[in-house]
């Protein structure tokens, strides 16, 4: 294998990925995924109230109200 780099571009002509793995960041379907998200402090602690109220954790919380908007705008196409 060569791994010399090109003059036009610093990749090298040649790359081995022979000891790749195939999927290694692959997410399945249905998987928990952290997504660190900002907003605004009165929407936090508005969901964050409900959530308690409700005995659930405030990302199910968001998740479930997500989830019911894509339905609305899906419905609405």
């Amino acid at each position: 294998m060569n791994n010399q780099l090109s003059e036009a571009n610093d990749m090298p002509a040649e790359i081995d990925f022979s000891k790749g793995v195939r999927g290694l960041h692959h997410i399945p379907p249905g998987a928990k995924v952290l997504m660190p998200a900002s907003i605004e402090r009165s929407v936090w602690e508005y969901f964050s109230g409900k959530a308690e109220q409700r005995g659930v954790d405030l990302s199910d919380l968001l998740t479930e109200v997500l989830k019911r908007d894509i339905e609305i705008n899906e419905a609405l196409k």
